[in-house]
């Protein structure tokens, strides 16, 4: 099942128009990697735990490994590696392969502006994982495809800014909560696998 999991969001993808925002040349850029990997006979996806960190405003948050765009890096797929090498030690460029990529989504950060245009690549890892974590990363959890996949474990939470209260959806995974621009990233991914997207693309924020 994992394999012909993997197989079929490779074919998907090959075939899937991404979006991209009209003014994302005005806008600010970053990127994530999304890294598949079949463990122990199951499809899993690598997400990451940020460090706390004062005035971050994705301190503590699951994420995917990624970052800002630098003055030096070439093009968003540039900075997937570069930020994935930095935060995790991982060297995607020889020990993955990019299967495609995903839309992008607007973080709108605080302040004035475009907001910040998000590229989320998708990549294929078959050799074994080793690990150097830096100091914007608590710790690397591997989540299976199949528990996102699965509608019972689809939970919903309260989100809570100043007197501003939004129901939200969400995962819970073990202690660990997946939500916001994360699982918009995944919830694109599933619906290529379901080849649907009636029940998740509504709330997602292009």
């Amino acid at each position: 099942m994992s394999i012909a999991l993997l197989q079929l969001i490779e074919t998907r993808l090959a075939g899937h128009r991404p979006g991209r925002p009209w003014l994302r040349r005005l806008m600010k850029r970053s990127a994530v990697a999304l890294v598949l990997q079949v463990r122990a006979g199951e499809l899993h996806i690598l997400m990451i735990k940020r460090a706390e960190r004062e005035g971050d405003p994705w301190s503590g948050h699951m994420a995917f490994p990624g970052g800002r765009m630098d003055p030096g890096d070439a093009h968003g797929y540039a900075v997937a590696l570069r930020e994935t090498r930095e935060e995790v030690g991982l060297d995607l460029q020889r020990q993955a392969h990019c299967i495609g990529r995903l839309s992008d989504i607007n973080a709108r950060p605080r302040g004035r502006g475009f907001g910040m245009a998000v590229s989320p690549f998708v990549f294929r890892m078959d050799g074994p994982a080793h690990f150097r974590l830096n100091h914007e990363v608590a710790e690397v959890v591997w989540v299976p495809l199949e528990f996102l996949l699965d509608d019972a474990n689809r939970d919903s939470m309260r989100w809570q800014r100043r007197r501003v209260s939004v129901k939200m959806p969400c995962y819970f995974y073990g202690q660990r909560r997946i939500w916001g621009l994360s699982l918009a990233m995944l919830d694109e991914l599933m619906d290529l696998v379901e080849d649907s997207g009636r029940r998740r693309r509504e709330w997602r924020r292009a």
